[in-house]
């Protein structure tokens, strides 16, 4: 009759664990790790665009390039892990006006709130125009105008 004592005493923590607490904790593994992976995909995403960007002021920052405007069509993905997301850009200001900028693009899971930062350096000839781009919108865009005294005035299209 010990011996049954003893099987329950070990057997019944085991089969709580193992029913209860394993499924609990598996769950919770595989929640962390979709997190994980969402919050990657957006920042390839974020770093997709912020190059995209600094690649536009290289080419068009040319005397080559006459004054106009230049919309890039956004080659983004619509979702990220099925999620639609929003991108805001915030140009740094320097005391020195002939300094470098930095150009802060802030993209942001809609539903979830999952929000990363990419930068892009830019030169001191940049202005920029507070927008947002919808990734789920049809004409999402980067916007560059270039002004006559070789300014570049970034926003993004498709609001």
């Amino acid at each position: 009759m010990t011996s049954v004592s003893i099987e329950y005493v070990i057997l019944i923590p085991l089969l709580f664990t193992q029913v209860i607490i394993f499924p609990l904790v598996a769950s919770m593994m595989a929640s962390n790790w979709q997190d994980s992976q969402t919050n990657i995909e957006l920042q390839d995403v974020s770093n997709h665009l912020a190059s995209t960007i600094q690649q536009l002021y290289l080419t068009i920052n040319n005397d080559d390039i006459l004054a106009g405007t230049v919309i890039q069509a956004s080659t983004l993905p619509v979702t990220v892990g099925s999620y639609t997301y929003t991108a805001t850009g915030l140009l740094s200001s320097p005391s020195d006006p002939d300094s470098t900028r930095i150009l802060t693009v802030t993209l942001t899971l809609q539903e979830v709130g999952n929000t990363v930062t990419a930068a892009a350096v830019l030169g001191p000839n940049v202005q920029w125009i507070n927008s947002t781009l919808r990734s789920n919108s049809g004409d999402a865009s980067i916007d560059v105008q270039k002004l006559s005294n070789n300014t570049l005035v970034f926003s993004f299209g498709g609001d």
